[in-house]
């Protein structure tokens, strides 16, 4: 039986070859081009791929797959109607990224609220220093206590940022993007009230037909000149370039993303020429990356192996 892992460099230092070793041969790539997918995977019997994508074409070119391991929760990168035609198992992860989605989420607002990054440099510039004064307000920061906190996907990390925000005293309410009406502890509200009456609006949603351009231009205008936005869910919920407009024109007053359309980002993207960079922080896709969530993962990856294995092979 051999095993082929697609991407391992999405996993970085934490990942261990030799514990895939122990369930069949083993070959690992760091990255695999579109153009390198169906080589390294003809007499593959398990293939891992995080972000490789996993075709037809892919698909018809391994007589011996029985079954494809997505190293995350989205398998839009994997046809997986057509593995399933093909008796072939499609198995992905999930509930390991949660901690570490919620902890990078108030990373982002805390550095949108605080303005850590300018007090940061008035320190180290030596502007401080020179102060006549034991402080300085350059730039007011508000608190989260008191606040209206609008979360857009209450899913099991929606309800961990709900109870973060919580504890921090704000007020929390959300929307479901599903439909669905469950016994929650938080209030469900329309999105466009959510919209209008919240402080801080995080978005954890996957991305769907719902969800797909969600927040544009005409989102945003209804949202508070003092609201700060967070995206910790998918990129492609918001429409970036109206997102650029809202920031430049102060229709609301900063952002946070973890996660962009295209990834990484390209360098035309709108939001990294705003006339104020400092109402909005980035980060490239780590939300989910903590050591920890990384490590749970690949311990979820070998147990449905694992699994899959004892069912289907043995």
């Amino acid at each position: 039986m051999k095993i082929v892992f697609l991407d391992t460099k999405t996993y970085g230092e934490v990942f261990d070859k030799s514990v895939l070793e122990r369930l069949g041969e083993t070959e690992t790539y760091a990255i695999t081009n579109a153009n390198e997918t169906l080589a390294r995977c003809q007499e593959a019997t398990i293939i891992i791929t995080n972000k490789v994508v996993i075709d037809v074409n892919v698909i018809d070119g391994c007589p011996n797959l029985k079954l494809i391991c997505v190293a995350a929760t989205g398998t839009n990168n994997v046809d997986v109607e057509y593995a399933k035609s093909r008796g072939i198992v499609v198995k992905n992860i999930t509930d390991y990224s949660t901690n570490s989605v919620a902890q990078l989420t108030f990373g982002l607002i805390l550095q949108l609220l605080n303005q850590t990054a300018y007090y940061d440099q008035y320190v180290k510039n030596g502007s401080y220093a020179a102060n006549d004064n034991f402080t300085h307000l350059g730039r007011p920061y508000s608190e989260i206590a008191g606040k209206r906190f609008g979360i857009i996907g209450l899913g099991n990390i929606g309800r961990k940022v709900a109870s973060i925000a919580s504890a921090f005293g704000a007020e929390v309410v959300y929307h479901s993007l599903s439909g669905n009406s469950r016994q929650e502890q938080y209030q469900q509200v329309a999105l466009d009230e959510l919209l209008r009456t919240c402080d801080i609006i995080s978005i954890h949603s996957p991305l769907s037909a719902q969800s797909k351009n969600l927040i544009d231009f005409s989102k945003l205008i209804l949202m508070k000149p003092t609201a700060i936005l967070v995206n910790a869910g998918r990129g492609g919920i918001i429409v970036e370039s109206d997102l650029a407009k809202a920031l430049d024109e102060n229709i609301i007053a900063g952002a946070g993303l973890d996660v962009f359309e295209h990834e990484p980002i390209a360098q035309s993207n709108p939001l990294l020429t705003i006339a104020h960079p400092y109402k909005l922080v980035l980060s490239p896709h780590i939300a989910w990356a903590s050591i920890e969530a990384r490590k749970l993962a690949l311990q979820k990856i070998y147990q449905n192996m694992e699994d899959f294995i004892a069912e289907h092979i043995q």
